[in-house]
């Protein structure tokens, strides 16, 4: 797959296949990615097709210099708008995201903001560019990090480096994004793209089905409340359940003749 920028008429979110791997792209780089309505419409239906027919990787990048700069405010209504708008057609966005039942990366160039924080955040590994500038602008308008960045933040970093965030308005380069922690690795803005789809594409050849059975239980540790029992017991529960898949079969009989399994995701 290459870079397909976007044209007059194009639609402002794309999902792309190559083979294992699927790449869904926010293409509104005129716009810094920043998300209208036509967009997070086009945003769900992407998820519908994913979630009908799973790919073993899922990369999230956008077009252009940024990531994705938030939501679209050109029409926004001050002292008009409730939380609403956010509740009903903005969250599920985030939450099925990040339950896809696959493993998902972010890459990250430029601004990730707002929504799109929430988006790159959501996915299971983020990748950064130098130019990656991240945080909460809210202080400047008077408004509260949403798009479940509270969250994602707080199991990242904590909740007094996400509230440094919060009240200082700082924003945090790609470099300093991995030293916090929320970040898995820097690169490059030029080798950004080749990097994420090798981490993507290394990540699809691999045990996935074993993989989502980890995710899972790594979201159940993250949200709190689970107890060392419980988690031992979700991870027998898990590795019964790998036992069962064909990628269990082929890795131990690559690991007893001494070779390389080939795994297919089943």
């Amino acid at each position: 797959m290459s870079g397909t920028p976007r044209t007059p008429g194009s639609d402002p979110i794309l999902l792309e296949r190559d083979g294992d791997v699927a790449e869904l792209v926010l293409n509104r780089p005129e716009r810094r990615n920043a998300l209208d309505q036509p967009a997070v419409a086009a945003f769900f239906g992407a998820l519908d097709e994913l979630e009908k027919s799973l790919p073993r990787a899922l990369l999230v990048r956008g077009e252009g210099k940024g990531f994705c700069a938030g939501r679209d405010l050109s029409d926004a209504e001050p002292l008009i708008e409730d939380g609403k708008a956010i509740l009903e057609g903005l969250n599920p966005m985030f939450s099925r995201l990040a339950t896809l039942q696959c493993p998902t990366v972010a890459a990250v160039q430029g601004a990730a903001l707002g929504v799109g924080l929430g988006l790159a955040l959501a996915c299971d590994l983020l990748v950064v560019g130098e130019s990656a500038k991240i945080g909460s602008p809210f202080a400047a308008i008077g408004a509260v990090l949403d798009s479940g960045s509270h969250h994602f933040l707080c199991s990242r970093i904590g909740p007094t480096r996400t509230l440094e965030l919060v009240y200082t308005g700082r924003f945090l380069s790609g470099a300093e994004a991995v030293e916090w922690g929320i970040a898995n690795a820097v690169h490059p803005d030029d080798e950004l793209l080749g990097a994420a789809r090798k981490l993507a594409a290394t990540i699809a050849a691999g045990p996935t089905s074993a993989f989502v059975l980890s995710k899972n239980i790594v979201r159940q540790v993250a949200a709190g409340g689970v107890s060392l029992e419980e988690v031992l017991a979700a991870e027998a529960a898990a590795q019964g359940a790998a036992a069962r898949t064909h990628d269990y079969g082929e890795g131990i009989t690559a690991f007893q003749e001494k070779r390389k399994p080939t795994f297919t995701g089943h």
